[in-house]
């Protein structure tokens, strides 16, 4: 009688805990699912032709969203550069409707950002921008050759486009030489919300 008594009571316990069991996994599960997830955009980069020929530049931007002033750092590091560049040039989408003009670019030496600290200009370069009627195109001729040993950035002091979206600006570079042949340096793909 006693053993019986027992195992009935030993049978509630573990039908108690079972039931608790899955009662608060439930409100576990519904607690989780009601976070929602943020990404970061320099983690996935989506392309719709992912070839071998296509290198992806840093880039750094002050605000993402559509109509909103922003301060663009267009970067090239040491690796990107491989040669001193004696001539820049930036293509731009004809569909990022947002206006460019020269008086609003620089050239500088950067100092790159990470989790703690921003990007930020150390040294201004002078140089001398030319930007086409339809602006989808940068030229930018430094007073010297940008030499291949430190990060330099194009910053774009502009408003954002009107429209969401990624846009693709590819970096060609014109290294000295008696050959006027620019070669691709990368992309930077920018997004905007």
């Amino acid at each position: 009688m006693f053993k019986t008594s027992l195992d009935r009571l030993q049978k509630s316990i573990a039908a108690i805990g079972i039931t608790s069991g899955l009662i608060g996994s439930g409100l576990l599960v519904h607690n989780f699912s009601s976070f929602t997830a943020k990404a970061s955009p320099s983690l996935l980069e989506f392309r719709w032709e992912n070839s071998g020929n296509y290198r992806k530049l840093y880039y750094s931007q002050s605000s993402k969203e559509k109509r909103d002033r922003s301060t663009y750092y267009l970067v090239l590091k040491p690796n990107d550069l491989k040669t001193a560049i004696l001539k820049l040039s930036i293509t731009v989408p004809d569909y990022f409707n947002a206006n460019i003009p020269p008086k609003r670019l620089s050239l500088c030496k950067v100092s790159l950002g990470g989790m703690l600290s921003k990007t930020k200009c150390i040294e201004k370069v002078p140089a001398v921008f030319e930007v086409n009627e339809s602006q989808t195109n940068i030229d930018i001729f430094p007073s010297e050759p940008i030499p291949s040993d430190a990060s330099y950035a194009v910053v774009m002091k502009i408003f954002n486009p009107s429209q969401a979206g990624m846009f693709q600006f590819n970096a060609l570079g014109q290294p000295p030489g008696d050959i006027p042949v620019s070669r691709y340096l990368g992309s930077w793909t920018i997004d905007i919300n």
